[in-house]
């Protein structure tokens, strides 16, 4: 980068550290309030919720990861994306309305409010765990291979001042993060539309970016099948119909319903908010595979084609591997001077602002559900404030930690780093969702089945990912349940793993549940009523319209 990407950078560093500033000031004394600092209660409005949600969850992960995935399997894995709007629109309709109606302000409150303390705690520490140990030091990793790629500097560099940056913004609390969000996402969104643009002109020769669309579409074809057959080579990712019925739905449900991370924004607002913010979401969700997605898919058709604006060395590892996390890196040394400066900034943006949102969640749960509960109840607001702004810090220095060390282990030498998080994610994923779905709405649940499928759904999964090795699983390779993984050890894919775990868990927790009832035990219940679910036309109308248009793309690109 030139000396004028730099100004450019540090303009919009400038920017948005002034504007958390000037947030953290203006209601300085409220900041003292525990339920302020981490939830920003009350003081969100629907187009920061919606805006906040975009930029936490579109960061390293997808401008890396998904444009990696993009560049290796394609089109397909939008499907993350597009399901995402549909599970928004759900979790606004009947997720919300529980968690506001009963005043739960984090995911482990919920289970200790629905079931008891012991599950609540269990629940806590495994969240913790899979926020540092896959979220954050993935994010933090992906992310330095991004900047790094586009700057110069070296990874580990990169990643403790992407470190610090995270640490600076999460201090001030929920509304900082959820105000400054609204800048992010303006950002990243307009770089990477800017990215987009480029690729598909010279794709296009000059002609515009709608016939470098046609010409992407025609030339790189097989990059734009949204259910993958059996024989293809990425069908252990995308396990074909799987997709649409299966697995999929557990992993978006689980993320954007059950986590704290993702939750955690619209918690503090009343149901229309909080509804809308879902629903301004779920829109920008449908426009995200056009930034993190079809970037991949572009530089996979220049090098297809040996169009010389960007060279396959770009994409290389050390040792000589094709590594597709560098995919979009490379795509932003076609910007012009200044340009390469704002994407980066936008590049920054996202990584910041997910390591923010993960960092406050990690904050808000060990503070309000570990440390006040188990080891200071007594303890004040301030004091609780502190302890959180002290598990800020912690949380992102082992993430560093873990990026450092063993970052280039599990994601570098041409892995995707998207689908380790998703993979990894996917193993406490399917227990989470069984948990939460029946304590909703299923009355005579248990604690006792509550966990059952917090430890059950873990050993599950890993027997089951570890299944090939043990048994010979070819034989379910005849119904498309069983593919050669690299080894060529016969592996079920990770979806089809979750959709399996999370009918165990389900037919154990009602097994034990009415083993219970019989026992006399008398499950906590939740206020629920119909009332809760009813929804605004306005809200009803731009809900269809979304669902219309995602099945539209799946007709198109099936």
């Amino acid at each position: 980068m030139k000396l004028q990407d730099y100004i450019v950078f540090f303009v919009y560093f400038i920017i948005v550290s002034g504007y958390g500033l000037y947030i953290y000031y203006k209601k300085k004394s409220a900041v003292q309030d525990s339920k302020d600092y981490f939830l920003a209660e009350g003081s969100l409005t629907w187009w920061a919720i919606g805006a906040s949600l975009i930029a936490s969850n579109i960061s390293a992960e997808q401008f890396i990861g998904m444009s990696g995935s993009g560049f290796k399997m394609g089109l397909a894995i939008a499907a993350y994306e597009w399901m995402a709007a549909v599970t928004l629109i759900i979790v606004a309709i009947f997720f919300m309305p529980v968690y506001l109606k009963n005043k739960i302000f984090t995911m482990p409150q919920f289970l200790h409010q629905r079931y008891n303390g012991t599950v609540a705690m269990i629940m806590a520490v495994f969240w913790l765990m899979l926020y540092i140990v896959v979220n954050l030091m993935s994010i933090l990793y992906l992310g330095a291979v991004a900047i790094g790629g586009i700057s110069g500097i070296d990874i580990g560099t990169c990643i403790i001042l992407l470190s610090i940056f995270a640490i600076f913004i999460t201090l001030g609390g929920m509304k900082v993060i959820g105000y400054t969000d609204v800048i992010q996402v303006l950002v990243l969104v307009i770089g990477g539309f800017v990215a987009v643009y480029i690729a598909l002109d010279i794709i296009s020769e000059g002609k515009g970016i709608f016939t470098g669309f046609s010409n992407l579409h025609k030339g790189a074809s097989e990059h734009f099948d949204m259910i993958f057959s059996p024989e293809n080579e990425n069908y252990m990712d995308l396990p074909g119909l799987s997709v649409v019925v299966g697995g999929m739905w557990i992993a978006n449900l689980s993320y954007w319903g059950c986590n704290q991370y993702i939750t955690q924004r619209a918690l503090g607002a009343s149901l229309p908010t909080a509804r809308n913010g879902l629903l301004f979401a779920a829109f920008l969700k449908m426009l995200m595979p056009l930034i993190v997605v079809i970037p991949g898919i572009a530089v996979y058709y220049m090098i297809k084609n040996d169009i010389s604006a960007i060279s396959p060395d770009l994409l290389l590892t050390s040792s000589g591997v094709q590594d597709p996390n560098k995919a979009y890196p490379a795509l932003l040394t076609l910007l012009p001077t200044g340009l390469k400066g704002l994407s980066f900034a936008a590049l920054t943006a996202a990584i910041v602002a997910s390591l923010a949102g993960k960092a406050n969640s990690i904050a808000t749960i060990f503070t309000l559900d570990i440390y006040k509960k188990a080891f200071n109840k007594d303890a004040s607001e301030t004091k609780l404030v502190n302890v959180g702004k002290i598990a800020v810090v912690v949380s992102l220095l082992l993430g560093t930690m873990l990026a450092l060390v063993v970052g280039d282990a599990l994601m570098g030498e041409g892995k995707q780093g998207f689908q380790y998080i998703q993979e990894y994610t996917g193993f406490v994923s399917p227990g989470i969702f069984a948990m939460f779905i029946l304590g909703f709405f299923w009355k005579k649940t248990t604690s006792n089945a509550a966990l059952f499928a917090t430890i059950g759904g873990f050993i599950f999964s890993v027997l089951l990912k570890f299944s090939g090795i043990l048994v010979n699983l070819e034989f379910l390779s005849a119904i498309n349940f069983a593919v050669p993984n690299a080894m060529g050890v016969y592996e079920i894919p990770f979806m089809d793993r979750m959709s399996i775990v999370f009918l165990l868990c389900i037919v154990g927790m009602v097994i034990i549940s009415l083993y219970d009832n019989k026992r006399g035990i008398v499950p906590n219940g939740l206020e629920i009523d119909a009332k809760m679910f009813r929804m605004s036309p306005t809200f009803i109308v731009i809900s269809l319209l979304l669902i219309g248009a995602t099945a539209a793309l799946y007709i198109v690109f099936w």
